[in-house]
């Protein structure tokens, strides 16, 4: 049986985001020699779509088209700085809305995620998006439980992935529930990509940065970041606010959901996760753990794999120039 997949672009959308999961789509019928999907790409208007990074991409069919595809397997939204505009195209809300029931399955790509929620598509269901958005999807569709560290989720029929290349996990996935692990597999191998990827997104945010409404501890936030490895406990930080220790706490969890020490374990995790992509230095996990005040080596493991969801010699060698053993 031959599936029918739409991809769904725009202006300003994220190439990747398309040419990613089509590729591992177009790959599997090349693999296995025969027409397992039949691929379509959907923009405003049939021809060429500009994406963000300059290269345009030849759409098939316009969005009014969309019913013409049917019956249709499966639908993915890319993502891209253009998606916010198009969640004001109503006629565009109104059509996914209609085509929703009769889609097997309907997912996005990185920030895709809020062209489905402007829908109301994603009410109700788990969802994750790009690292970076995943408090403004929050906050903005509160009925949505976002999922900030996974790669993708599934959520009855509703398939969200993370920034980029994670839309090529989502696809691999996708495949996979389709024509079992074998295949999935062998397209893997063939994109130089893991079936499953160990982690979350964690391990891929740059620095943690202030979150946009931290309130009255803008300054303290400040003094943390400039120096993470710094003597602080909740006494010293309460003083510098001029508050009781418990009245800091309350304003942590007020304002940033988590306590102060929690917030300044993952300050100084970010730090040591940076000196293992330092390639110009092969620094001991004692070493980091001493230099960021995370307890011994093993604690420092320990904390590294919970938060970032590997381990932090798999994390060298993924990511670090040169890795090192001493990890």
């Amino acid at each position: 049986m031959t599936r029918r997949i739409a991809l769904l672009a725009y202006p300003d959308c994220q190439l990747l985001d398309v040419s990613g999961p089509w590729q591992v789509f177009a790959s599997a019928n090349e693999i296995s020699a025969s027409a397992l999907y039949q691929l379509h790409l959907v923009a405003p208007a049939p021809g060429l779509v500009m994406t963000n990074g300059g290269l345009a991409l030849d759409a098939s069919h316009g969005y009014r088209e969309l019913r013409s595809l049917m019956p249709l397997d499966t639908l993915l939204v890319a993502g891209g700085r253009g998606v916010m505009q198009q969640r004001d195209d109503l006629d565009l809300l109104a059509m996914l809305q209609a085509l929703a029931p009769q889609l097997r399955r309907m997912g996005s790509i990185c920030s895709g995620a809020f062209l489905l929620a402007a829908a109301g598509l994603l009410d109700g269901h788990r969802a994750t998006t790009h690292w970076r958005h995943a408090a403004r999807l929050a906050e903005r569709y509160p009925k949505i439980r976002v999922e900030a560290d996974a790669l993708y989720v599934e959520s009855e029929g509703r398939y969200t992935s993370a920034g980029v290349t994670a839309g090529i996990d989502l696809a691999l996935s996708l495949l996979e529930a389709d024509h079992g692990a074998a295949l999935a597999g062998r397209v893997a191998r063939e994109l130089v990509m893991f079936l499953h990827r160990p982690g979350g997104q964690s391990q891929f945010s740059e620095a943690l940065r202030h979150q946009q409404d931290s309130g009255p501890l803008r300054a303290l936030l400040d003094c943390l970041h400039d120096d993470p490895g710094g003597d602080h406990d909740i006494e010293s930080m309460a003083a510098q606010m001029a508050v009781s220790p418990r009245h800091l706490t309350r304003l942590f969890r007020r304002y940033l959901d988590t306590s102060p020490g929690a917030y300044l374990t993952r300050l100084r995790l970010e730090r040591a996760r940076m000196a293992l992509l330092d390639n110009r230095q092969s620094t001991s996990l004692s070493r980091l753990a001493e230099r960021w005040r995370l307890g011994s080596a093993e604690q420092l493991r320990r904390q590294f794999q919970r938060h970032y969801g590997v381990s932090p010699s798999v994390y060298r060698q993924r990511f670090a120039t040169t890795s090192s053993s001493a990890a």
